[in-house]
């Protein structure tokens, strides 16, 4: 709990360490065992104060009286004093367990026995609720992810035996029965197969996966009886990757939880010499001036000036933004990206794959009468199948097998233009116009009016023709222009493709500004325009060849975060699926997480300066002072804990 309520940070693997240690403390011991101290001590502190007021007695006085709310205090104040005793040790002097400590041994020291118990009482209380949320927070975050079965069932000659997940091999061969969950990542051997995804996606849809596909740790078979050949060790599965992502996200700390914590360093020793100061000076300057008094409300406002409520309650609301995200899909690489993804003013977006399927069909092939397009259809699908494009899979899908017979030499991709190839001493061009044109090479065709994706081939310095390929919008990409609008957030897309399709695309769905036929770097100068007029921008591609511009944007964001280990390396946020409608939604996790925050911030403040005022005035007790530290942590964190139960 020291992360949360020590006011003065460690160093990360101490702080980080400490906090391991006392979530497992929580997690291991149930709500009677944490509670029993601070009943005890309930009970103890209820029975002195009906002998004090309530019940008549000669003898509940004197030392009777003081060891009977010392043993009161044992079970609550112990832990605590050793909390700051070991904080002093590590040079951490003005941790918040030094104030309760000084609080609470005043109050003894002037005779408020009851309140000095009352005191550690509600703040060891609310030291347990705190545990207990961050506990549960990180927990669901856990279970969200964490969805690996302990065991599979691997074919050892044909004989289904059940190891431990982690002692499968690459290569074993896993059966997956109906209803079981993958245990590691692999390749599907059977015909077909349908899969529950949402442990990893969100998605509840089932994903039917054909022969030869990539399934991955966490799926849940929903049909017969298939098999699985395990690609990855355990420790390497994608989903041993995000939940490593995530639970390292709440290093990553959003500037508003960063300046808190400085806040907090400087804050709790000025509170400490104030309160020194509210019990001397005065003596200079009151005629009446009573030590017991002055330190009473020094006490008093020491309390008051815990900053617990901020402290615990702010990591708390970026906890459970994180896990919002997670739960639906969207794994945040830090809280310092939902902050940054609240005050977004500009998507801009890739075409291919974000916005539409990036599943192409070829439509037509126009090829000049004086070449044999069977024979340059093989050509083209034999150096196509040198590329990962979604436009290779659509040639390879149209024309059919490779073969394997043509040789292939000086194997060239050009970024933003296409393939080069030689083949018997012939130079063969596929790719857009842009790499005719590089290559001086003329041709007598109108493009600017054909809205589809074009691929130009040349063979031997001649043109040959060109090939059309459409690629479908998606179906949600609609609702997401849409969406980001109402969040009045412009939307740009920036794409490689030609302009007329980008245009056509663009005017579909409504994003403001569109433009096609970039190179990398002509990505990167757009974005660069955007920043250069103090603007925020979000860029949303596929992670990898869009690198430079996911560096240069204030966040990058990528889709279908499942299909590529890189994706999760190089983006700031990851959605797990390909639905484009996560964007809003990821901007409205950031929005909630972050009016959450300044709620709390907003309501710590206020409340403890009207009680520091009242205290001033002599008008609050001991009691007042506990309400305005523990209870409003307590408020606080029941507002942190909020969203982790909102739809968004």
């Amino acid at each position: 709990m020291e992360e949360c309520c020590t006011t003065k940070p460690k160093k990360e693997h101490n702080h980080e360490g400490h906090d391991h240690d006392h979530s497992h403390e929580v997690q291991d011991k149930s709500t009677l065992q944490l509670f029993l101290p601070a009943i005890i001590s309930f009970v103890l502190l209820l029975i002195g104060i009906t002998f004090d007021n309530f019940i008549e007695n000669n003898w509940f006085h004197g030392w009777i009286r003081l060891v009977w709310y010392l043993i009161a205090y044992i079970p609550v104040g112990i832990p605590v004093l050793k909390e700051a005793y070991e904080s002093i040790i590590k040079g951490d002097i003005f941790s918040e367990f030094f104030l309760m400590g000084i609080a609470t041994i005043g109050a003894f020291a002037i005779g408020e026995y009851p309140e000095g118990v009352a005191v550690m009482l509600f703040y060891s209380v609310g030291e347990v609720f705190q545990a207990m949320a961050v506990t549960k927070a990180k927990s669901n975050i856990k279970s969200l992810l964490d969805q690996r079965p302990d065991e599979v069932t691997v074919l050892e000659n044909g004989t289904p035996k059940v190891i431990k997940a982690e002692k499968a091999n690459i290569g074993d061969i896993i059966q997956l029965k109906s209803g079981e969950k993958l245990g590691l990542d692999g390749e599907l051997l059977s015909e077909k197969a349908s899969f529950n995804t949402s442990a990893l996606t969100g998605e509840s849809k089932p994903d039917t996966k054909s022969k030869g596909e990539t399934v991955f740790a966490g799926m849940i078979n929903l049909n017969t009886v298939s098999q699985v050949k395990v690609t990855t060790a355990y420790k390497d599965s994608k989903l041993s990757k995000i939940l490593e992502m995530v639970q390292n996200a709440t290093s990553q700390k959003a500037p508003t939880e960063l300046f808190i914590r400085k806040f907090a360093k400087i804050y709790t020793p000025i509170v400490v010499f104030l309160a020194i100061g509210i019990t001397l000076l005065p003596y200079f300057f009151v005629d009446d001036y009573q030590f017991k008094t002055w330190l009473y409300k020094a006490l008093v406002f020491l309390v008051i000036s815990c900053p617990c409520a901020l402290v615990i309650s702010i990591p708390l609301g970026y906890f459970g933004g994180i896990g919002a995200g997670s739960r639906n899909g969207i794994l945040f690489k830090g809280s310092n990206f939902l902050d940054v993804l609240a005050g977004i003013q500009n998507v801009v977006m890739d075409k291919t794959g974000t916005m539409t399927e990036g599943v192409f069909k070829v439509q037509e092939v126009n090829f000049g009468n004086e070449f044999n397009k069977d024979e340059i259809l093989k050509l083209v699908n034999a150096l196509e199948s040198q590329s990962t494009h979604p436009v290779a899979t659509a040639i390879h899908n149209y024309v059919g097998e490779i073969d394997h017979s043509i040789q292939l030499e000086n194997v060239e991709e050009i970024a933003g233009h296409g393939l080069k190839a030689t083949i018997g001493g012939k130079e063969l061009l596929v790719g857009n116009f842009k790499l005719i044109d590089k290559f001086n090479i003329s041709y007598d065709i109108k493009t600017d009016n054909i809205v589809y994706t074009l691929i130009a081939v040349a063979y031997d310095k001649k043109f040959v023709g060109y090939l059309t390929i459409a690629d479908s919008i998606k179906e949600d990409a609609q609702l997401t222009i849409n969406k980001l609008k109402a969040l009045n957030v412009k939307t740009t897309m920036l794409s490689g493709d030609k302009t007329s399709v980008v245009q056509f695309v663009a005017n579909e769905l409504g994003i403001e500004n569109a433009f096609g036929d970039l190179l990398p770097e002509d990505k990167v100068n757009k974005v660069k325009e955007l920043k250069a007029k103090d603007q925020t921008v979000a860029f949303v591609g596929d992670g990898v060849n869009d690198a430079p511009v996911v560096a240069l944007s204030d966040v990058g964001i990528a889709m279908g975060g499942l299909g590529s280990d890189a994706t999760i390396e190089t983006a700031d946020v990851v959605i797990q699926d390909d639905k484009p409608s996560k964007i809003p939604m990821a901007i409205n996790i950031g929005k909630q997480t972050k009016k959450i925050v300044w709620q709390n911030i907003i309501l710590a403040f206020a409340v403890k300066a009207v009680v520091l005022i009242l205290g001033a005035g002599g008008l609050a007790t001991m009691w007042e002072a506990v309400f305005a530290d523990v209870g409003v942590a307590l408020l606080a964190i029941l507002n942190a804990v909020r969203i982790q139960r909102m739809k968004f």
